[in-house]
């Protein structure tokens, strides 16, 4: 099964790097956070990656053609033009790179690489975010039905504390936050059948807008609820917590 990754947005909510390459590309660990998110659906057996690009799309050609230069020893040879890789680490990966347009809304870049996936199913992330998440749970529940999609649903917590308030603001109880306050959202971790290009108007089609209340009222999206860990990477501080995880050597995504 194909992996479809979302990597051509502006990355506008951390821009103190993303004005110099994609968001995708931004370093946890001295690899892109894309390196992460497909080392570890590669953890599960799932090699084979689409990656929808846009918003400076060289840099991450530009990074699997020199794949070798940042994994591996290299001797050059100036003076014969010659190039020695030693101890040379390959991915089992095959990684597809396609240019879905600058400003193609998330819908679109899926409707784009339609050719790309053969009308099989496939599954969905955007390039911004790791987990925990079971993916051959996820692919087994989205099996167990014939809707056309499965979102993966996390819940992000309450980030401050709770007030019962009644009549004229007055406060009846206060307690501290709970996971269980929290809302439900999409994830990312999505898996489709070939049905949601029905759903696909054009490159203005935002997939989580539209196609996705389509979707909803149509009865074809089931949700799978994720329990464990979870983190997308909008901000600095955000960025800051996952490189803080990576470095403990305790990430909940690293499972490899």
């Amino acid at each position: 099964m194909k992996v479809v990754i979302l990597a051509g947005g502006f990355g506008t909510r951390i821009t103190e790097e993303s004005y110099l390459k994609p968001k995708p590309m931004i370093e946890i660990g001295e690899q892109p956070i894309l390196w992460h998110i497909m080392k570890y659906y590669s953890s599960f057996g799932l090699n084979d990656f689409i990656i929808c690009l846009g918003y400076k799309q060289y840099v991450v050609k530009e990074y699997f053609a020199d794949y070798f230069l940042h994994t591996s020893d290299v001797t050059f040879d100036l003076l014969n033009n010659r190039m020695e890789v030693h101890s040379r680490h390959a991915e089992p990966w095959r990684v597809t790179l396609v240019d879905t347009g600058l400003n193609t809304m998330t819908g679109g870049r899926v409707r784009r690489i339609r050719d790309y996936l053969k009308e099989e199913p496939f599954m969905l992330t955007y390039g911004d975010g790791v987990s925990d998440v079971d993916l051959n749970a996820l692919l087994s529940f989205h099996e167990s039905h014939e809707k056309i999609a499965t979102l993966t649903m996390v819940n992000i917590g309450q980030a401050k504390g709770v007030l019962d308030v009644g009549a004229g603001g007055k406060i009846r109880s206060f307690r501290e936050k709970d996971d269980s306050d929290g809302a439900l959202i999409n994830g990312g971790f999505m898996v489709f059948r070939p049905g949601i290009f029905d759903y696909l108007s054009g490159d203005e089609a935002v997939l989580e807008q539209e196609p996705f209340r389509r979707l909803a009222a149509d009865g074809q999206m089931m949700g799978f609820y994720h329990r464990g860990f979870w983190q997308c990477m909008d901000t600095q501080r955000e960025k800051k917590k996952l490189e803080e995880l990576w470095q403990s050597g305790h990430a909940p995504w690293k499972i490899w």
